[in-house]
């Protein structure tokens, strides 16, 4: 695979990412949130740092998500059995994905706070 072209890696990548659409509903839910928070983004009018706030903090959540389910998927297909140890992986991963959540949940506070107080 290394030394592939550019639109052989991508090609790889968008593959990726419909595999993670068709397969994981929670990378869906997290996809429509982030169209959520686009379309409140172009209702709000904020400065735009706030754009780049939610937009990094958005994509930190889907980033967590992919991982979290190329991880599952590489454990189920490498141990498919019951395993306390292939558990805890999975349960870890899905931890980081709670806390790249919350943190979203935080910063989407943070801004509806700013927005209700007028824009600085």
């Amino acid at each position: 695979m290394k030394g592939r072209c550019f639109r052989d890696r991508l090609g790889f990548a968008l593959h990726g990412l419909q595999l993670a659409i068709s397969r994981e509903r929670s990378f869906r839910v997290h996809v429509l949130a982030g169209g959520g928070v686009l379309i409140i983004l172009l209702l709000a009018r904020p400065p735009l740092v706030w754009w780049t706030v939610l937009a990094l903090t958005a994509g930190f959540v889907m980033v967590t998500e992919l991982v979290n389910t190329a991880l599952e998927t590489l454990a189920d297909h490498l141990h498919p059995e019951r395993h306390p140890e292939i558990g805890a992986c999975k349960d870890i991963a899905a931890g980081a994905v709670l806390v790249a959540t919350a943190t979203a949940v935080v910063v989407g506070i943070v801004f509806a706070a700013q927005w209700f107080r007028g824009w600085p």
